[in-house]
């Protein structure tokens, strides 16, 4: 078998997943898909991981797109089965139990910014560009692109970015919220270690249960929403975590979560 096309590296309660394709821009084919797909569901199982950290070989690109030379050849049936593929992909990582932060370096577009939108927290170089250009392909965006840039941007600029095909910079995308933050190039690795280590000092549970309640309150009504809320909050006066984090703050020190 070949290199595997994802690197996997821990520090600490920190795991950091690269596509390693540089060669290629990154691009998501079939084989990548799979093996992120399986990196993600082992990070998601491994109770040493607190925080993930996704990003693209090389100082070009995040994720250029999915893999136009695989794509060419597929029909009907093969191109909706990909697709339905990096749409699972895309739902794993939002679904995720733990923080996922995209650490976007350089272009991430068609696919690249549809794995992006999928992370919880995107950081952008400054030189980052995004964007759906799948329009200029006669296709439109497949994992998830119309709908996730629908919920960060609005509709205005989801049909921009999707009917037009052109890319934007990290500069009009933290404009429109589909970045968090953008950083200068040489700072954009202790941005995210920073962030990074911030997310893996906190609370693990309540970490899990404000991203289970951000994505079930995003598809369903407010009230229902509420409820979910209200029921998570409930069971945070269970833990250990909880206890530790409000005697640290009557204390004045340092709280120091077990995920308990």
């Amino acid at each position: 078998m070949g290199e595997s096309p994802v690197l996997i590296a821990d520090s600490g309660a920190i795991r950091r997943i690269t596509i390693q394709r540089p060669d290629k821009l990154n691009a998501l084919n079939a084989e990548t898909i799979a093996a992120l797909t399986e990196a993600f569901h082992d990070a998601d199982a491994d109770p040493s991981v607190r925080v993930v950290v996704l990003t693209g070989a090389g100082p070009k690109a995040f994720v250029a797109g999915a893999d136009i030379s695989e794509m060419a050849d597929m029909g009907a049936m093969d191109g909706r089965d990909f697709g339905l593929r990096g749409q699972a992909l895309m739902r794993t990582i939002e679904t995720l139990t733990k923080p996922v932060i995209a650490r976007i370096n350089g272009f991430a577009l068609g696919g690249g910014l549809e794995l992006a939108m999928a992370c919880h927290l995107r950081i952008a170089s400054d030189n980052a560009k995004v964007g759906q250009p799948e329009i200029n392909l006669g296709l439109i965006p497949g994992f998830g692109g119309t709908q996730r840039l629908l919920r960060l941007a609005g509709r205005a600029a989801t049909l921009e970015l999707c009917l037009l095909g052109a890319p934007i910079t990290a500069a009009r995308a933290l404009e429109l919220g589909i970045v968090n933050e953008v950083v200068a190039v040489d700072a954009l690795d202790a941005r995210v270690d920073a962030l990074a280590t911030q997310l893996s000092n906190a609370a693990p549970l309540a970490l899990r249960a404000i991203l289970e309640s951000v994505i079930h309150g995003g598809e369903c009504a407010l009230g229902e929403g509420l409820q979910f809320e209200g029921a998570q909050f409930g069971l945070m006066f269970a833990t250990a975590d909880m206890r530790e984090g409000t005697a640290a703050f009557v204390e004045k020190r340092k709280p120091s979560f077990s995920g308990r």
